[in-house]
C-alpha cells in the first residue's frame, strides 16, 4: 500500500492529546484519523453528507472496523491519510485506508458500512447513484458539472445555495442578499453528481470595460475542493469572451487568499460591506 494508490488525501499532525504513556499515538486515535479521512471522502465527491443521504434514502453505518499497525506514529508527525472505496456490495460499502509518514506505511484499516433504512436501521440496497458516483470518482472522473446561464435557467439552485451561505451562516439580511441585479448577470453554478448545487457565484454587465464577480458561495461542508474556483474560473471566462478588459469583485477577507491565488490584486483600503469585512480586489483579463 503507497500514498498514490489514493486519491482522497487528509493531512494531520499528531497532537498532545493523542499520544500515550509509551509516547505513540494511542491505537484507539487511528480510527478517529480513519473517519476523519471518510469525512473529507465526501467532501472530494462534492457531497453534503447529511443532505446526500437524504437525498438517497438511507444512512451507511459501521459495520466492520479491523485495524493492522506496522508502525507507531509520534508527536508532531505529519500524517497523510489515504482513503478510498475498495468494494461495493449489495448492501455494502468497504474503505481502504492507508496512514503514512511521508512514505512510510503505519497503520492499515479497513471499514465496513451498511446502507441501511435510518428509522429501523435495516439493509438497503446500496442505491445505483452513490454506486455509479464511488466508481466514477474513483475511475478519476470530475465531480462536478459547471453550468453558466441566466437568471431563468439558475436562478432557483442559485438562490437555494445563496440563502443557506449567505443569509443563515452568514446572516446577511435577505433584503441586502436579493439586491434586484440578478436579472442582469450571468450566472455559474456546480452541480454535484446527484444534481446539487454546491457553489455558486455571478457576473454582472461591464462599465467602462470592467465587469463585477460576485454572490460567490460554496456549500460548507464541501470547501475546500476547487469548486468555487471552477465557477470563478467561469466567469472570468464569460468576461472575457465578451471582451471586458478586467474584473473586479469585493472580496470577504476571510476569503482573500483564495483570490490572491486566482490572480487578483488589492485595491483600496479594507471596508465593512453587510456587517463583514471586505476588501477591493481586481484581475486583468487578457484580450489581445
Amino acid at each position: 500500500m503507497r500514498p498514490q494508490d489514493f486519491r482522497c488525501h487528509t493531512r494531520l499532525r499528531v497532537r498532545w492529546a493523542e499520544v500515550d504513556v509509551q509516547k505513540i499515538v494511542f491505537n484507539a486515535h487511528y480510527l478517529t484519523y480513519a473517519d476523519c479521512a471518510l469525512t473529507d471522502y465526501w467532501r472530494a465527491l462534492a457531497l453534503p453528507y447529511e443532505a446526500g443521504m437524504q437525498a438517497l434514502g438511507g444512512e451507511i453505518y459501521l459495520k466492520k472496523a479491523e485495524v493492522e499497525f506496522h508502525a507507531s506514529a509520534r508527536l508532531d508527525d505529519v500524517l497523510d491519510v489515504g482513503l478510498r472505496c475498495a468494494a461495493i456490495g449489495t448492501t455494502s460499502l468497504t474503505f481502504a485506508c492507508g496512514i503514512f509518514a511521508g512514505d512510510r506505511l503505519l497503520v492499515t484499516v479497513q471499514l465496513v458500512y451498511v446502507f441501511a433504512d435510518p428509522a429501523t436501521q435495516t439493509k438497503r440496497p446500496v442505491p445505483p447513484a452513490l454506486r455509479a458516483m464511488l466508481e466514477h470518482f474513483e475511475a478519476g472522473g470530475e465531480m462536478v458539472e459547471l453550468r453558466t446561464g441566466n437568471w431563468a435557467t439558475l436562478g432557483r439552485d442559485a438562490t437555494a445555495l445563496r440563502m443557506e451561505v449567505f443569509v443563515q451562516e452568514q446572516q446577511i439580511d435577505p433584503a441586502i442578499e436579493l439586491d434586484g441585479e440578478d436579472g442582469h448577470c450571468v450566472h455559474a453554478v456546480a452541480y454535484n453528481r446527484l444534481g446539487m448545487p454546491v457553489a455558486t457565484g455571478r457576473l454582472l454587465p461591464a462599465q467602462d470595460g470592467v465587469s463585477r464577480i460576485g454572490r460567490m458561495a460554496v456549500q460548507r461542508s464541501v470547501r475546500g475542493q476547487r469548486w468555487g474556483r471552477a465557477v470563478l474560473d467561469a466567469l472570468m471566462q464569460a468576461a472575457q469572451a465578451r471582451g471586458d478588459m478586467a474584473v473586479a469583485l469585493h472580496a470577504q477577507r476571510s476569503a482573500e487568499d483564495f483570490y490572491l491565488r486566482a490572480g487578483f490584486v488589492p485595491e483600496g483600503a479594507a471596508f465593512e460591506e453587510a456587517g463583514i469585512a471586505h476588501i477591493g480586489m481586481r484581475r486583468m483579463l487578457d484580450n489581445s
